[in-house]
């Protein structure tokens, strides 16, 4: 998406993947600061780790404790966090309010940072974090409890826990297509899904997960009555932040969306 952004506006850039062992990460960080070059993006496993290597942080970042766009501005590299925003602008284009929500988070990673931040700015009632371990979800918690309203934040050892919520958002990466499979896993079992969401006013489903397009978890709970947002949404949103930080240009949403939905139609 990114390239088709290049071409439609006439910059001449490229945007290339780049393997890069954990030993190797300081060293291609310096590469960044060559002639010519915009910034990057950057996956797992260096978000937590990449911050040491630059000259500063926004506030994204600094909240999150993740870096996954690097900036270059003048002779400093500049690490913030897009996915927040990204989660934030997928919400806002499928009509999901947050303001006032009861939200479940599923997974207590990076992006399960990003978007309990993205979140809390946005004014959600609460946020109950179920995890695997116990443990990793009560790190969440603490990391965002000085920001957080009294009872805003709580960790939860069953989705049961939180029946009757209305915001639902899967961080994890089950159900993510591996190997050209789609694997039938999800955190919650589809029988699960009617008594959850009794009572809940206009139940939403979010899942990061962008291949495939519909997980386990989003088609169970549309089958229970809930609205869905697929993770593209937020790929798609999180490209236009970092494209208009590279470039300073508004960036071509629909282009990028069209080059988005053809390379992820081609991989399923």
């Amino acid at each position: 998406m990114h390239g088709a952004a290049f071409q439609a506006l006439g910059i001449d850039a490229g945007y290339e993947a780049w393997d890069v062992p954990p030993a190797a990460l300081e060293a291609t960080v310096a590469k960044l600061q060559g002639e010519g070059m915009l910034g990057a993006n950057v996956s797992v496993p260096h978000k937590e780790t990449v911050g040491a290597y630059l000259d500063d942080l926004r506030d994204a970042a600094r909240a999150v404790g993740a870096v996954n766009l690097i900036v270059r501005e003048g002779d400093r590299l500049v690490g913030d966090n897009s996915d927040a925003a990204g989660f934030a602008g997928a919400l806002e284009e499928a009509g999901v309010d947050v303001p006032g929500r009861r939200a479940v988070l599923l997974g207590a990673g990076g992006a399960a940072r990003a978007v309990a931040w993205s979140l809390l700015q946005d004014g959600v009632a609460e946020i109950a974090i179920l995890n695997r371990t116990r443990e990793r979800a009560e790190v969440l918690r603490d990391a965002f409890a000085d920001g957080a309203g009294e009872g805003q934040l709580r960790v939860i050892d069953d989705p049961r826990d939180a029946m009757g919520s209305d915001l639902w958002v899967q961080t994890t990466t089950l159900g993510m297509q591996q190997g050209g499979e789609n694997p039938e896993t999800t955190p919650i079992d589809e029988a699960a899904w009617g008594a959850l969401l009794a009572g809940a006013r206009d139940p939403v489903a979010v899942d990061v997960v962008y291949r495939p397009r519909v997980t386990p978890f989003l088609r169970h709970a549309a089958a229970a009555g809930a609205r869905t947002v697929d993770g593209a949404g937020m790929l798609l949103h999180q490209g236009v932040v970092a494209f208009e930080a590279w470039t300073g240009r508004e960036a071509p949403l629909e282009v990028m969306r069209r080059a988005l939905q053809d390379a992820l139609q081609e991989g399923n």
